[in-house]
């Protein structure tokens, strides 16, 4: 897909990845970015930097008449990149897993569902386009100190896989993104080896123009990914030694 020239739609763009995608597609050239979050005011320097080709769009992807207005609102978007995300790093065990389980799934799963099931009508009026999901690689294997995050990333996983093979008659593609550690809110105070927003944007949108299914942007995630492919059994034990005290 070639991305210049496109109108792009970024959920959570007041993140580090979000606000990153931002800064990269308008150096890809794209016509418009819509930067949506749940405040605008957190968008307002990508749209003071944008050339005019920033639109802050106040959006909560847990609220279906939110969602709906933005996809009424948006219907010259041909890339939707889903992003908006949460991580409440806990284990299924603590004390609050529950609670913060639904939540980790309103945002990460369901969100994501009401975001492709809204905006697929809007690509397919326009004769197609493409839907990028952010994920995780720790959706493709658990680590349980980030067990209830994992399983809301497992699920965003297979629902790609299936709207994938819904979607594909209407011209659209559904693509997966599989970024490791990201130097980023979510991961402050975790001290280990961390990719940059800017280098996890750069290898989103390069898959995306090579027509990628799946994009592993950063070295872990790539690691992981090729041990998964050989041998996902010992991935998951190596994984599962690194629960918390």
């Amino acid at each position: 897909m070639d991305i210049k020239g496109k109108t792009v739609m970024v959920t959570g763009a007041n993140g580090g990845i979000g606000g990153a995608l931002v800064r990269a597609l308008l150096g890809e050239g794209v016509a418009k970015v819509y930067a949506a979050a749940r405040s605008t005011d957190t968008v307002a320097d990508l749209v003071q930097g944008g050339d005019g080709r920033v639109v802050a769009l106040q959006l909560d992807v847990t609220q279906s008449a939110s969602v709906r207005g933005a996809a009424e609102q948006c219907r010259d978007v041909d890339l939707v990149m889903n992003n908006a995300g949460i991580n409440r790093c806990v284990g299924f065990m603590g004390s609050s897993a529950m609670e913060d389980a639904r939540l980790e799934m309103e945002v990460n799963y369901f969100g994501t569902l009401a975001m492709c099931r809204e905006f697929a009508p809007v690509l397919a009026s326009r004769g197609g386009g493409a839907i990028v999901n952010v994920c995780s690689i720790i959706g493709l294997v658990n680590l349980p100190v980030n067990g209830t995050y994992c399983a809301s990333k497992a699920a965003g996983h297979s629902l790609l896989q299936g709207l994938r093979a819904e979607l594909a008659p209407r011209g659209i593609r559904v693509i997966g993104v599989y970024p490791g550690p990201v130097d980023t809110k979510m991961t402050a105070g975790q001290e280990m080896p961390k990719a940059t927003p800017d280098e996890v944007a750069a290898a989103i949108l390069a898959g995306v123009e090579m027509g990628d299914e799946y994009i592993f942007p950063d070295p872990m995630s790539r690691h992981v990914h090729a041990m998964l492919e050989k041998d996902p059994r010992q991935v998951e034990r190596d994984f599962g030694a690194m629960v918390g005290g």
